[in-house]
């Protein structure tokens, strides 16, 4: 596997404190998640592809739904935790440490499914990943992203609380970067990458793929209820949802 700055990066994150945060994270519970996994359908019997599957939340709501799931990750710790969660849920769920850019002994055109929840604005080799993501699909196979917002959610960009409103101040979008940040309640620093819509729609034709979709989904009354904060994305879009086919 190869070693580069996203693999150092979450190699040094404590599994513990980041399952605690996978799994109470109102965005992720109550949004992001609910409705991936409701624009991937009925999943029984695909071959899927959870790259980048962290604590393997998604790998068992997968395979609880009837999918062949693969779990692939950087990081030793979290393919650890997500083996023996599955094998405590009694789910057959294949994993594997995998760098997303040399996905070695992943066959190729072998799933219908590649879900990259959350993780494509993390890798170092963006085309290198994607090309492995086209080798592993089938023909007309299908790829669900979900990404922080490029357009909101950047380095130079502040999410401002006021009183009952949120503002969005955006200092600069076009500089393309990587910097150093933190998520609260995680002690290691996190390594982020802004890319432009621009640079990921590119990315996406340069290696082949049809942009089948594009979502910034509006929370439901329900989806508010649960979270404030969610409630912020009713005005403001904080992720951004992209499908691709092969």
């Amino acid at each position: 596997m190869l070693k580069d700055s996203s693999t150092e990066c979450w190699g040094q994150v404590n599994v513990l404190e980041f399952i605690e945060k996978s799994q109470t994270n109102d965005f992720r519970i109550h949004y992001i998640m609910p409705y991936t996994l409701e624009k991937l359908g009925d999943v029984s019997g695909k071959y899927i592809l959870d790259l980048g599957c962290g604590e393997g939340g998604y790998s068992r709501a997968l395979a609880n739904e009837g999918a062949i799931v693969t779990s692939a990750d950087c990081s030793e710790a979290f393919i650890e935790y997500a083996k023996n969660k599955a094998n405590e849920d009694g789910l057959k769920i294949e994993h594997c440490v995998l760098n997303a850019n040399t996905l070695n002994g992943i066959k190729d055109n072998y799933y219908d499914i590649v879900l990259c929840a959350m993780m494509l604005m993390d890798v170092e080799d963006l085309d290198g990943t994607l090309r492995e993501i086209y080798r592993a699909l089938k023909p007309n196979g299908r790829v669900f992203i979900s990404i922080l917002h490029p357009c909101f959610k950047g380095k130079e960009t502040k999410w401002i609380k006021n009183n009952n409103n949120i503002e969005v101040l955006v200092s600069d979008y076009h500089n393309s970067k990587e910097w150093i940040g933190e998520i609260k309640g995680l002690n290691a620093p996190i390594l982020y990458r802004h890319r432009t819509m621009s640079d990921y729609i590119k990315a996406f034709v340069k290696n082949g793929f049809r942009i089948t979709d594009m979502n910034e989904p509006i929370p439901t009354e329900e989806q508010a209820q649960m979270s404030p904060r969610v409630a912020w994305l009713k005005k403001i879009p904080m992720y951004l949802f992209i499908e691709l086919e092969k």
